[in-house]
């Protein structure tokens, strides 16, 4: 746990620096987000749901981070990303804490100021263009929310590198 609490630290650091503001709430480990919704729903914005996926051939990482509640069919979005039908699977946990520094549950796009460059982010459109107040993320532990404004969150993305592939998820797949 050393680690995580050092990584959260660099993470607070890294989000002062960009003069980032953030809210916090602690709450017990949590591996699924109906499991974290009820420490969180007195949180007003968009919560997410973070799935770590590889290609069939291990060439690349895409970290999808989409509303709480979306279902996420994996053929459909592996046509979205033009890596065709069937292509795009679960990557394994120790990949997670690879490319993201991060195990089981903490899949974070905070987590990206960890990765060398081989991780994508994919983010649901309707996290930025819901009109939410805040977007609450895991800080590199499933036992805390961390919510910022959409700009900053695109603000911190950014600075770490990545450019986001943003898909809206409820548009039909052509």
């Amino acid at each position: 746990m050393a680690a995580a609490a050092e990584l959260r630290a660099a993470l607070g650091q890294r989000l002062r620096d960009l003069g980032i503001a953030t809210v916090t709430a602690e709450h017990p480990e949590v591996f699924t987000v109906e499991e974290m919704m009820p420490h969180v729903q007195h949180m007003k914005g968009g919560h997410s749901k973070n799935l770590f996926l590889k290609d069939k051939k291990k060439k690349g990482f895409w970290l999808v981070t989409v509303l709480h509640d979306r279902q996420v069919n994996l053929n459909d979005l592996a046509k979205k990303l033009g890596v065709g039908s069937g292509k795009l699977r679960f990557a394994e946990e120790t990949a997670l804490r690879e490319k993201l520094r991060v195990g089981q549950g903490c899949a974070t796009p905070l987590a990206l100021f960890c990765d060398a460059g081989d991780v994508t982010l994919v983010l649901d459109a309707a996290l930025l263009e819901g009109g939410h107040e805040k977007v609450y993320f895991h800080p590199m532990t499933n036992s805390a929310t961390m919510g910022l404004s959409p700009d900053d969150f695109l603000k911190f993305v950014r600075s770490t590198g990545h450019d986001p592939i943003i898909i809206h998820f409820d548009e039909d797949v052509k």
